[in-house]
């Protein structure tokens, strides 16, 4: 079976292993810091223009893959509206002993409030887990994308990327 951005409209375990803004395993046991989920050589660089600290490149060709210098990256976030592929996402791991952060654009309403339980799931929208909304993120400058933050158990967070809409009450 093929597998793959290209087959399936999602990013393999393959692609994000091999994806330049995928962060080291001991830069995420650091703190929050960006994931750039994003396999596919189209023109596209808004991400490299956001970022404060100069954290990403694309470069030349514009359909250069971004890289994530994980020195430079601040896990500040500003990066994850600006990606018009939702491709973004901020994790911090370690954000008390049982629990991680995931930080994701999301482009549905209703919106969530602040302190409430949600269905988390992965990249096809299937359930993982439960999490609590910790912040929600909506200001003019994000042009109609939000930013969610959710506080899950640590072990989901490489696979944390949304709210489930499927069957939701």
């Amino acid at each position: 079976m093929n597998k793959g951005v290209r087959y399936t409209g999602m990013p393999s375990l393959e692609e994000l292993q091999n994806s330049p803004g995928t962060p080291s395993l001991e830069r995420i046991e650091k703190g929050s810091v960006a994931f750039i989920e994003c396999v596919q050589d189209i023109p596209c660089n808004p991400c490299e223009k956001a970022c404060p600290f100069g954290a990403i490149t694309v470069g030349n060709p514009i359909t250069n893959l971004p890289s994530l210098d994980e020195e430079k990256c601040t896990g500040c976030g500003v990066c994850i509206a600006k990606c018009p592929g939702l491709a973004i996402f901020r994790i911090h791991k370690n954000y008390t002993d049982d629990t991680a952060l995931v930080e994701f654009p999301y482009e549905y309403y209703p919106l969530p409030q602040k302190g409430e339980e949600v269905p988390c799931g992965d990249r096809a929208g299937e359930f993982v887990t439960m999490g609590k909304v910790s912040s929600v993120k909506n200001p003019k400058a994000y042009d109609g994308t939000s930013v969610i933050t959710v506080e899950i158990p640590k072990e989901f967070y490489k696979d944390v990327r949304t709210i489930c809409r499927k069957g939701m009450k």
